[in-house]
């Protein structure tokens, strides 16, 4: 059963703490219809992250450095190895 709300001053609607926090779709199917569907959203900059090819490669890096864990390097020998 549907809940009356009123839209304050700011144009906010609260949903209560119990939606505190979480992200919403908010799609406006007509004018002054809204449907709200809680849920985790990808930011268009990060969509590349899930093509398969690229989270392959990501999970095969990611898997590699938890393997190889950071040394101590000897920036005189680098030098020396790159001239």
């Amino acid at each position: 059963m549907g809940t009356i709300k009123t839209i304050g001053k700011s144009g906010q609607v609260s949903l209560g703490k119990k939606f505190a926090g979480q992200q919403v779709l908010v799609d406006e199917i007509e004018s002054g219809v809204w449907i709200l569907k809680v849920g985790r959203f990808i930011p268009q900059n990060e969509h590349w992250l899930y093509d398969p090819e690229n989270k392959a490669d990501l999970d095969q890096a990611i898997d590699w450095a938890e393997k190889n864990p950071p040394q101590a390097s000897e920036l005189d020998d680098l030098e020396e190895r790159i001239r």
